[in-house]
């Protein structure tokens, strides 16, 4: 299993910068954009002030400049619901949601080509 994982890591480490670009998109961002996605696909968008407070990556003030890195880099956007205009939920663009179709599917691949010789290395 550590293969598929490295294996993976690999092809997403190739991936980013050809998807993502050459932005101010950190790990830490990346982090943030995952959370984010997952949310969003969950159906419980996080609102700017939830982001915030993801006391376990960063502080508040860090966590609102990735969030600004984010949304300058075209990975995230900010959507009104219904008719409450000052909730902001974030929301990963196309951009964000192909390079995240991009890394299921590197993680597809990963799974698939796993080499029969892995399993004695390491």
């Amino acid at each position: 299993m550590k293969h598929v994982y490295l294996r993976f890591l690999s092809l997403a480490h190739a991936l980013r910068p050809t998807l993502i670009g050459k932005t101010d998109v950190d790990q830490l961002s990346q982090r943030l954009l995952e959370i984010i996605a997952v949310r969003c696909g969950q159906g419980t968008p996080m609102t700017v002030t939830d982001a915030m407070s993801q006391l376990a990556l960063a502080s508040p003030a860090t966590l609102h400049r990735k969030l600004d890195d984010l949304r300058e880099a075209g990975l995230i956007e900010q959507v009104f619901e219904g008719q409450n205009r000052r909730t902001k939920y974030l929301v990963p663009t196309p951009i964000a949601n192909h390079y995240l179709d991009a890394l299921g599917q590197a993680m597809c691949d990963a799974v698939a080509n796993v080499p029969t010789s892995a399993a004695g290395a390491c």
